[in-house]
This record gives structure tokens, sequence and C-alpha cells, in this order.
């Protein structure tokens, strides 16, 4: 008898074409850029230099869910900023690389450290320097407001724009695809142990 989908993994999937499902499945880790993806791109900036950035609750939230499903999350920014470490610690991402200016080449290290195949990985970019490793990834990622360049790049965008949540849109397909979203839906497990 052949699996049904939770009615949310159904609707997540709705219009996901079988070639971009066979990318998915195999994902073990994602990785995101940081600025124009987890944030809308806008650097805050006071007399002592980047003072803030905002993060979508919605975005955490699919992160840890990636996490608690046993899929590895890593983070690749081409900038340096404390708050961006603070917030990969506050959701338990461990592999957090800044003032990364290859991308290609630290996803490679990434693949090698933890190894796996470079099918097996995704990458969400928005921007030029996240060309390289889009490419090398098995699954490529982007936002509807990335340079037309950057989506053609990408095997897939998000209808939602970066920092908005996109990256929770990326999230909830990846686990669509392998059947890890329904669990969430159980009673008793709605939110557990989820920090947004």
């Amino acid at each position: 008898m052949k699996n049904i989908p939770h009615p949310a993994e159904a609707l997540v999937l709705a219009r996901t074409p079988a070639t971009l499902l066979e990318r998915l499945i195999r994902i073990n880790l994602m990785v995101f850029d940081v600025d124009g993806v987890l944030t809308d791109g806008s650097l805050w900036y006071g007399d002592q230099g980047e003072i803030f950035k905002r993060f979508h609750a919605h975005d955490g939230h699919g992160l840890k869910m990636l996490l608690n499903s046993g899929i590895r999350v890593a983070l690749i920014t081409g900038r340096t900023s404390k708050i961006v470490g603070i917030r990969a610690a506050e959701l338990g991402i461990s592999d957090v690389l800044q003032d990364v200016r290859d991308k290609g080449q630290a996803l490679t290290e990434l693949v090698n450290r933890h190894r796996l195949s470079f099918e097996s990985v995704g990458f969400m970019g928005d921007d030029l320097i996240d060309i390289p490793a889009m490419q090398k990834s098995g699954f490529a990622a982007s936002v509807p407001n990335a340079p037309a360049y950057i989506t053609q790049t990408a095997h897939w965008v998000s209808t939602l724009q970066g920092g908005h949540g996109a990256v929770r849109e990326c999230c909830d397909l990846i686990l669509a695809s392998q059947g890890k979203l329904s669990p969430f839906f159980q009673p008793g497990l709605l939110g557990s142990g989820v920090i947004q």
C-alpha cells in the first residue's frame, strides 16, 4: 500500500515537481547564508558598528525542526557578526562559518567534515558570493528578492522574501519531502523543544 502523506505535507508538496523531490529526499545537511536569507538584508549600524539583525521566529522554528528531525544545519556568511553567533547558539547550530570569501570551498570543508556527498547537501543563498556553493549543492535554493541571475541558478525559489519566512518555507519543503513534517502535528509534539 502506498504511503499517504499527512495533509500538511501534501499541501507543502502540492506543486513540487518530481525532479525536485528527488533532490530533496537526499538532503542530510542544509546550509544557509545569513544576510538576505535569514534576514531581510538590512544592515543596522550605530557609532560602534553593526548593532542589530532582525530574524524571523518562523525561520528559527523551521531550523529547529530540521535539527530535531536529524538533518544537520549550518550557516555560512561573508560577514562577521557576534549577533549571528548568538542566534546560532540559541538554535543549537554548531556549524557557523563567518567572514567567508569562498563559500564553495567552505561548503566543501563541511561536506568533508561530515563525510557527506554534495548530492546530500543543500544551500540557500541570495547573491553572487553564494553561487559557487549553490552550484556544488544537490539542492540550491534562493529567495524571490535576489537578483535574477541568482534565482536562475537555484533549483527552487521561495515565495516569501529573505528574513520574512523564506527559510521556514524551505525547511517545511525538505521535511515534507522526507515525510518528516507530519510528526510535528502529533498531540504533545507541537512546538516541543523548539526555540523560535
